[in-house]
Formats: structure tokens, sequence, C-alpha cells
């Protein structure tokens, strides 16, 4: 049975419509083999907020949903009916001001789906599967422009819902408006996804196939400077063979935002002569940008009050993430911003001369609908801008809803930051800032577990929406709280599972043994995902072919413990 429900907004109260056909709108519904279309026609002027259309659907105790989570950070996996996903953690709901801060890189204002047994949602497509088959059934939305789709299920209440994120819509009388455009597609893994993000969405295959090489955070955040880039570009040397890229992170500017006042103390040569010195080695030149974030106490965000967002009600600047003590975020559907934003990419990759740009913290952009658009089409905007700023460029995008850049970025962060110390309490930590506690706060913070667990359930990912990028692994001794087991085992699996390889160690300090290790991983090999699953509540076993030779991989979040020296 299929069930229908839309909310809309009436002098500012929700109504709801249970009905297709209605005093406000009627929508047309078809539901076929292979495909989904749902065509809403107002007949008056309306401003939208959701619509689901829920069916009826049984679930087995072998049932997996899988769940892709709503930004590039978000816990991303397949979920038994058994199994339960938390969303803001208990200790963030203190005040309504701490729930929000803590929320404000996922979906938490304007999504409750968490925290009950059985039930889970995901976005822009999803699937379900039998433990140990390889058969899947997927849906998917063709694009995110119109809105954000969500996939929910109740696999306990025997329920299927696929939503609209239509908030802030806002519809004349007489206009149409598609809402769904979904295919639904039955087969083995790699067919299915082949035809869902080819035939289906339309990618193409990506520009990047495989990078490997060094980014400067994770060993000294935004404490970098000239003399540091320089030591780890040469410390390369050993392993430069099986390295095409280098990447400067956060750290090199003013402030976030000031993205053309170099900081000159910390690098008095200046960027081109960075780029420059990585080009000397055969290297592409990759830097760290933020192009939407403005860090409130930039010369950008003082000396432009009016090119920041506002919140809807209040009309204050709008926080978008919580770095750097806090930064608003650019209105892309101000000239002048678009006009700014263009003019520092051009300066970056045309004139410094960086090949790649890495563009953290897109889903600000998107986080409370305007202008009469919804948050979907909000972030596709940005992605269009981005694209046309960088030409043909490349683009590593982090921190962004997947649905809107599949296709259009050339390689794209499929996991949550990592931290440098191995977690040993995934699901049960209390968690608010994990560079500083060491505990997660929400499904976006940095975690090891967390970004192990998106790399290998996104890996179909790969070669397909985009190149994947599982962030770093770690090889050093030095400023790391890993062993050498759990340094094997994240490197190994980022190595069969993406092909945006990183680490941000000094690798001048390795001896020979850890520069053939660091060359192994960073090798271009045939890899397969065969099979992955969850075999116990913290215990993922990963099938691949490598090389053309079938191995297995099964690894403890928790501890670390795995059979990784077997496979390597």
């Amino acid at each position: 049975m299929c069930k229908f429900y839309a909310e809309l907004m009436e002098k500012d109260a929700v109504v709801g419509c249970k009905e297709f056909n209605n005093e406000y709108f009627s929508f047309d519904y078809e539901k076929k083999d292979g495909f989904i279309k749902g065509v809403f026609t107002a007949k008056k002027d309306i401003e939208m907020k959701s619509l689901a259309v829920t069916y009826d659907k049984d679930f087995d105790d072998d049932d997996l949903f899988y769940a892709n989570g709503y930004q590039a950070w978000t816990t991303s996996r397949e979920f038994s009916k058994e199994d339960k996903f938390d969303g803001l953690f208990e200790p963030a709901k203190i005040t309504k001001f701490t729930a929000h801060f803590a929320g404000l890189s996922g979906d938490y204002h304007f999504s409750d789906c968490y925290g009950e047994k059985g039930k889970f949602h995901g976005y822009t497509y999803c699937y379900f599967r039998e433990k140990g088959e390889n058969e899947i059934k997927l849906y998917g939305s063709k694009s995110e422009r119109q809105g954000f789709t969500v996939f929910e299920v109740d696999m306990n209440g025997g329920k299927f819902s696929i939503t609209k994120d239509v908030e802030g819509l806002r519809l004349k009388a007489g206009q149409e408006y598609l809402m769904f455009d979904l295919a639904i597609i039955e087969g083995n893994m790699d067919e299915v996804m082949d035809k869902y993000f080819f035939d289906f969405v339309g990618c193409k295959k990506p520009a990047i196939k495989h990078l490997s090489g060094y980014t400067s955070w994770y060993n000294y955040f935004q404490n970098i400077n000239e003399d540091i880039i320089i030591r780890d570009l040469n410390g390369l040397d050993r392993a430069s063979e099986e390295v095409n890229i280098f990447q400067v992170d956060d750290g090199y500017q003013h402030a976030v935002g000031d993205w053309l006042v170099t900081d000159h103390k910390k690098f008095p040569k200046g960027m081109k002569y960075i780029a420059d010195e990585i080009h000397k080695k055969g290297y592409k030149a990759g830097i760290w940008v933020a192009p939407f974030s403005a860090q409130c106490s930039s010369m950008i965000a003082k000396k432009h009050p009016d090119w920041l967002i506002r919140w809807n009600k209040t009309g204050k600047k709008m926080l978008g993430c919580q770095g750097w003590g806090g930064a608003y975020t650019l209105d892309i559907y101000n000239p002048e911003v678009r006009a700014y934003i263009k003019k520092f990419f051009d300066t970056i990759l045309n004139v410094w001369g960086y090949d790649m740009v890495k563009l953290d913290f897109l889903y600000s952009q998107c986080i409370e609908p305007r202008n009469g658009k919804t948050r979907g089409e909000i972030m596709c905007d940005g992605v269009d801008l981005l694209r046309e700023a960088c030409g043909d460029k490349w683009i590593l995008g982090c921190g962004v809803p997947l649905g809107a850049c599949m296709g259009i970025f050339d390689a794209c962060r499929i996991s949550c930051d990592v931290n440098k110390n191995w977690r040993f309490e995934l699901k049960k930590s209390l968690n608010i800032n994990s560079i500083v506690t060491g505990i997660r706060f929400n499904a976006e913070i940095p975690s090891s577990q967390n970004a192990i667990t998106n790399t290998i359930f996104r890996n179909h990912l790969d070669g397909r929406a985009f190149c994947n990028d599982p962030d770093v692994f770690f090889l050093r001794d030095i400023n790391i709280g890993y062993n050498w087991e759990q340094k094997l085992l994240h490197g190994k699996v980022n190595s069969i599972c993406g092909n945006v390889l990183f680490v941000s160690d000094n690798a001048g300090d390795f001896d020979d043994n850890r520069i053939d290790v660091l060359k192994d991983f960073f090798k271009d090999k045939a890899y397969k995902v065969n099979m992955a699953e969850f075999v116990d509540e913290d215990v993922i076993r990963l099938d691949f072919t490598e090389d053309g030779v079938e191995k297995s991989l099964t690894m403890n979040l928790i501890t670390g413990e795995s059979n990784v020296f077997d496979v390597l």
C-alpha cells in the first residue's frame, strides 16, 4: 500500500495534506518497473515544506538497508533491523544553542530520524541487500536540484518512505514542479552502480583516476610555514616514483575567507613560490580553500557584512561552521560575492599556478532554505558556481552533500576527517570536539573508525561519481596515537577503496622499510571490492581482488585488530 503526505506553510502554520489532489495542489505520481515519477502542480501560490510517499515493506532478519549520509562526513553504511543510528549525542542537547552549534554540519536541524532501533535514513540513493548476497535493489534520484531526496526505513515497523526536502520552495498557482525522478535498479552491485551513475545520472568517468602524495593538515593543522612545507616536499624524494601530488592545507592565509592575503610571516616568498617548488618535483600542486566561509575575524567579513547569509527568522549573520572561532557563510546569490569567488580562484589557479583545489565546508551554503529555493537547489547552484570558477582545473570536494557534486567534481571526500588517535569507542563515546577532547557529538566529527566505515561502504562511488578520497593514513611514529597494525590496516583500506591517497607525514624521517610500505600503498593497483559487510557489531569483513588475486580483510573497529599482515 502507498500513502502520501505533504506539508506546506500557510501564515506561519504547517498544513498537512494526505490526498494526492486537494485545494492546494495536485500530485501526479507514477511508479512502474524501473522508475518513479512525481509531478506536483500548485493550484494557488504556496510555500512547501516536505512531501513523502510511504510504502509497506516487510523486512527479514537478514535484510540490510544502505543509508548514504547527508554529506561527505556523515556516517554511511548498511544497517540491519537490530542496529540503531544515534544523531546528536545527549550531552549536545543541554541547550538549544549547544544542540544547534553541535549539529551545524549535519541534518539535525531539519531531520529527526535518529535514535530508534531499525529506523534509518539516507540521501540521494539507497539500496536493499540480503546478508551474504551480492544482489541489490537500488532506489536513486537523478538530480538533487529540486530538493534533497531522503530515503527512510522503519525496518521493525515495516515502512519505506521516499521524502523530498522541499522546505522553503515557493510555487505560483499553475506552476509544475518535478518532485521525483527516480530509478529502481536490481542486479549485482557493480552492474547496478554502473547503470545508476553512468546511464541514469549521466556521470562520466572522472578526470582523476589515481592521486597519491601529501597534505599538510594532519600533522601540523594550521601551524604550517614555508620551511615545513619545503622540508616535507623534499622528504618525499625517496618515494617520488609513486607520488604525483602535494597539497598545502589550511594555515597559509591571513584568515579563512581572506584567500588572497597570504600570511607572509609564515610564507615570505608567497604561495606561487610553493607551487613552483612542487612543480619542480614533477608533482601536481594542490591547495585548500573553504570558498563559502568567512572567519568571524576575517577582513572580508568585517568589510562586507552585506555579503553574509543571515538567518531567515532573526536576520542575524549565520554561522556556517564551528571552526576558527566560528565562520560566517558568503551568499552565492549576491553578485559581488560571485565576483569575489571567481577572482580568488583565478588568482590561485592561474596566477599562483595550483592544479587542484580542495574545497571544504561546502554544506554551509545550504544550511537553511532561502529565496524560495530548497537546500538541494542551493547546494547544486553552489557546486555549479565552483565548477565555473575553477574551469577545467581539478576540484576535490569536502564537507559537501554528495548528490550535488556527483559527476561534477573530479574527486570528493567520502568520509569524515580521521583522527590522530585511534578511537576505542566508536558509538558509545561522548563527543564534542575531536581535536581537543577526542570524543564525538555527531555523525560528522573526526573519527578514524567512522572514516574507515564510510570508506568501505562508499567504495562503489570511486570511478563513477568521482574519484574517492578516503582521507589520510599515517605511517609516522611522532605525534600519532596508532600502533603499527592500525596504521597498516588504515592504509590498506584506503588503498583498496579509494584513489586519492594522502599522508601528512614527513617521509624524510622514514627508514627504508617504511618508505617501501608507503610506495606500496601509493601504487596504482587493480583493486575490486567483491563484498563488504558487518559480521559483528564492530567487525567488518572486506572481500576484494588485488591484481587478480582474491583476498579477505577482517577488522575490529574498536581495537584495530585485523588480519592485515596476511593480505599485504
